[in-house]
């Protein structure tokens, strides 16, 4: 019996070590095939242009397999949230995440994927919001813009793909904290993508929005906008003179950031993890990926910070103002 029991013992550690050297061999040799990056949102839009970036410079250092971008729209870029989450943790399958998976399920309790239903490998960039007008409207300062809607009794209007999306928490947390009303003060009207909302405000159709700086810089460098003020952690190189809403003293606008960053399904192995922190730490200093940070209005910020203390905290932003603002009872 002692001897059955020993040789059974024996092979239970032998089965233990092929599986850890295997499994250890699997995660050196990881990647062997190409990895599919989900981007959650439209093509074209700031999700798609950062993921598109990163899978062009990361494959330099992927042992040369390709990064392949898919466009898993809807649901508020829940839909290729939820299909991430669902894969095999294998590191073949990841996530273009944006602000959307920490502010959905912080406005939304029935939200199909937590804010935590992830492994978190890094945040990529900072996307800076602007608030801006048309080049045609009378209105110069963040003060004035704020004086007209105190006195337009809601008839001022501005673009939003919603009201509990980014860009209407960007308008709503300003309006909070001049003392207005976050919902009535100015009016939404929603439009789908960065492109509609941008034509909205040159057709003259709203009178201000506040949106990623992707969709506006090439309108602002063309004089077609005026910029107000920047939600961002420090001012923009290419808007030296447009405050941010923290040094205008705006303490809720002034948490408010568009970010990137990257996701794998729960339970990565810690290997896996430790390959794409070292292809993330290549992937900071490559002169392509910050050329194209650059071109699209972001700042890269890789490595800068923990990214699931991150995350936790962009939660709790939005988590708090939906409560403030009456989103969740």
């Amino acid at each position: 019996m002692f001897r059955q029991l020993k040789k059974a013992a024996t092979f239970a550690a032998a089965v233990l070590a092929t599986t850890t050297l295997v499994s250890t061999a699997q995660a050196a040799d990881y990647p062997e095939k190409a990895i599919t990056l989900v981007v959650p949102y439209g093509a074209g839009g700031a999700s798609d242009l950062a993921g598109r970036a990163l899978a062009e410079t990361a494959r330099n250092y992927t042992n040369e397999q390709p990064v392949v971008v898919v466009n898993k729209t809807g649901n508020g870029g829940m839909n290729g949230a939820r299909y991430v989450t669902e894969q095999k943790p294998d590191g073949y399958t990841l996530l273009l995440s944006r602000v959307g998976m920490a502010l959905y399920p912080a406005v939304y309790t029935d939200s199909p994927v937590a804010w935590d239903d992830y492994t978190f490998l890094g945040i990529l960039e900072s996307t800076p919001m602007i608030l801006a007008v048309n080049a045609n409207s009378d209105i110069k300062t963040v003060d004035e813009l704020l004086a007209k809607i105190k006195s337009s009794n809601g008839a001022t209007t501005y673009a939003a793909s919603g009201p509990t999306a980014i860009d209407g928490f960007t308008v709503q947390a300003l309006l909070a904290d001049a003392d207005l009303d976050p919902l009535s003060a100015s009016t939404l009207v929603p439009y789908k993508g960065g492109s509609a909302l941008a034509a909205a405000l040159l057709g003259g159709h709203v009178d201000f929005l506040a949106i990623a700086a992707g969709s506006l810089m090439p309108h602002i460098e063309a004089g077609k906008m005026r910029a107000l003020m920047v939600y961002a952690p420090k001012r923009m190189d290419a808007l030296p003179d447009v405050p941010t809403a923290k040094e205008l003293g705006y303490n809720l606008a002034g948490q408010v950031d568009g970010w990137s960053a990257l996701f794998a399904p729960k339970d990565l192995p810690e290997d896996v993890v430790a390959k794409w922190k070292d292809i993330l730490s290549n992937v900071a200093t490559n002169d392509q990926w910050l050329d194209l940070a650059k071109k699209r209005g972001s700042v890269s910020v890789v490595g800068d910070q923990d990214p699931a203390a991150f995350v936790k905290s962009q939660y709790e932003l939005y988590n708090g103002m939906a409560k403030k603002f009456g989103y969740i009872q």
